[in-house]
């Protein structure tokens, strides 16, 4: 599905197989490249940490602190102008990254 994705300096970089119609992901979203995360570091005071890609193509932005697992699956359409964006919150403070997906390496068919 992917191979060697970092996150670093506020920018997510490696490279995404092209997953095609079959399967559980693409089966569901349709084919393409996809991002695959687990979130491990979300600060203990979060009362809200919603994650997701800005543009969206339809989930917009998902809430993940009750997660259990903790790991999202995105569906890059264009890295250019996709952005992917963490916004937490205490209920008294909002906090929003995004990253740029510009140096991703997304595979065709």
């Amino acid at each position: 599905m992917q191979i060697g994705v970092t996150v670093s300096n506020g920018a997510i970089t490696g490279t995404l197989k092209y997953l095609d119609d079959g399967g559980e992901i693409a089966g569901h979203w349709g084919a393409g490249n996809f991002l695959c995360l687990k979130f491990s570091d979300i600060d203990t005071d979060a009362t809200s940490v919603k994650v997701g890609l800005e543009p969206s193509e339809g989930s917009g932005l998902v809430e993940i602190i009750d997660d259990p697992d903790k790991n999202g699956v995105f569906k890059i359409t264009d890295k250019a102008t996709q952005k992917f964006v963490v916004v937490s919150s205490d209920g008294t403070h909002t906090d929003k990254q995004a990253f740029d997906l510009s140096g991703l390496t997304v595979e065709s068919k």
